[in-house]
């Protein structure tokens, strides 16, 4: 899309629960998207205190999690419940399974359990171009059914159907916003789920991220990303563009009214910027995006051809170490705070509650002890490339690499880094800490600078991670990893 921007591609659906914006009408305030996939997740009593003491009072899931809806309980927070898109094909053939579905999700808690349910998003951007269409023919049939199931429980004018789309379901001819258009491949489609939107007093749900076009392009400008004034911006006819968010958005508002629905509302379900993984994903770009689009919100300017306010939800809330890393290793770093639910940067988000973040209480750590590389070891043992492989697979290492936080670590760094990161996601378990003749404890920090040796949190239940193996009869039957190429 040139500087037209990109949304995020390749983003899996079992990706998590996010926090919203909601239609004009309800609640102003910034939403956030929460994330659950993560090894240690925080429980849903912590992260609703997190949401609460922040000020934010809408919340978007990808799924429609019974302890997390349990944990929103006259919260007095709106939510959005999302339907992930293993669930369209079903679905869209059965209109009993769609009433089951919104008898179970959305009925019992909003009638009896005091949940503020005021979206269902059918799916999680279903038209990704790298999906290759497998949700073309379900996503609509979902969307009417789930409608109709909303209608027939009597829910339709408090709770309203959207499908969150990434931004690559439109796209401009050139890199003005008004030559926009509907991608070729799924405008019939779109224009069928749109005119249903339409019809039913429902928004467009888009998906925004600039940090992706710096990401997949690498002769994108970089201050065009941000808030800060691009020169020299774009000039369409009159309308002047000096961030592509901006520009991104209003070539969505040109695809709309170019086809008869310019005033359908639009809410942007995920904006944020990752901060690690890449060259460009780091603390300092991050808050300056993020700060940027704060102060755009809550000065109350939207955009050239929707100059009202935004709705928007933040992407996200926390970090999430089991996400998929196929679109980038950034993708584990989405979160303004860190898996502990402490506050990554400083971020004023509007609230009457001071400029800061305020991180998550109660959130007590594993003792302060390390798995690292013996200084002894032989870098030449044929355990270490298998073993590095392995606890890389197995644990997290995405802040190893190119223009990383820990980018700069020598070869016993990266191997220490990988080792601790499998001893930590195992809860510090002994038996996760004997790569043969290569490992050992110690209760010496080895972070460098910002490079963090980073300490699990204690959950009440092991999140995605499975318990270890026996490391000896594994080992041997690892392919070596990319990660390896960190190393040698």
């Amino acid at each position: 899309m040139g500087l037209m921007g990109s949304g995020k591609f390749g983003r899996c659906d079992f990706v998590g629960v996010v926090v919203l914006v909601v239609l004009v009408g309800s609640v102003s305030g910034i939403g956030v998207n929460w994330g659950t996939r993560s090894t240690h997740p925080l429980s849903p009593s912590k992260v609703v205190k997190m949401l609460k003491d922040n000020g934010i009072q809408k919340v978007k899931l990808f799924d429609a999690d019974p302890g997390i809806l349990d944990a929103l309980k006259k919260s007095g927070i709106q939510v959005m419940v999302g339907i992930p898109n293993d669930m369209l094909y079903t679905l869209a053939n059965s209109v009993e399974a769609a009433e089951k579905w919104v008898s179970k999700n959305v009925s019992k808690h909003v009638s009896s359990g005091g949940v503020d349910i005021r979206y269902v998003a059918v799916g999680n951007e279903p038209f990704l171009s790298t999906y290759n269409g497998s949700y073309e023919t379900t996503t609509l049939p979902a969307l009417q059914n789930i409608q109709a199931a909303l209608t027939k429980s009597g829910l339709s004018n408090r709770v309203k159907v959207t499908v969150p789309l990434n931004a690559d379901v439109y796209q401009s001819s050139s890199e003005k916003p008004s030559d926009g258009g509907f991608r070729p491949d799924i405008n019939p489609v779109m224009l069928q789920i749109v005119k249903f939107l339409n019809d039913n007093g429902a928004p467009f749900t888009v998906n925004i991220y600039p940090f992706i076009s710096l990401y997949s392009d690498p002769n994108f400008p970089v201050d065009y990303a941000f808030f800060n004034g691009y020169q020299p911006a774009i000039n369409d006819n009159g309308r002047t563009y000096d961030n592509v968010f901006d520009a991104n958005h209003d070539t969505l508002v040109w695809a709309l009214q170019k086809n008869g629905f310019g005033n359908l509302p639009i809410i942007v379900g995920e904006i944020g910027w990752p901060t690690d993984g890449d060259r460009n994903a780091n603390l300092q770009y991050a808050q300056r995006f993020n700060q940027g689009f704060m102060s755009k919100y809550m000065s109350g300017k939207g955009t050239p051809m929707r100059p009202s306010p935004v709705d928007a939800y933040l992407f996200s809330l926390i970090d999430e170490d089991a996400k998929s890393i196929q679109p980038g290793n950034f993708e584990r770093h989405w979160g303004m705070f860190y898996l502990d639910g402490q506050p990554k940067y400083q971020l004023n988000l509007g609230s009457t509650r001071g400029n800061g973040l305020v991180g998550a209480n109660g959130v007590d750590h594993l003792a302060k002890k390390w798995c690292v590389l013996k200084p002894s070891a032989n870098l030449n043992d044929d355990q270490v490339a298998p073993s590095v492989a392995y606890a890389c697979q197995n644990a997290d290492c995405t802040s190893l690499g190119y223009g990383t936080s820990c980018g700069n670590l020598d070869v016993h760094g990266n191997i220490s880094y990988a080792f601790n990161s499998y001893y930590q996601v195992n809860d510090q378990m002994d038996s996760a800490c004997k790569f043969p003749g290569l490992s050992m404890i110690t209760d010496k920090d080895p972070s460098v600078g910002d490079c963090k040796f980073r300490i699990m949190i204690q959950t009440d239940s092991a999140g995605l991670h499975g318990k270890v193996g026996s490391l000896t009869t594994v080992l041997l039957s690892f392919v070596l990893l990319l990660y390896c190429n960190l190393w040698f």
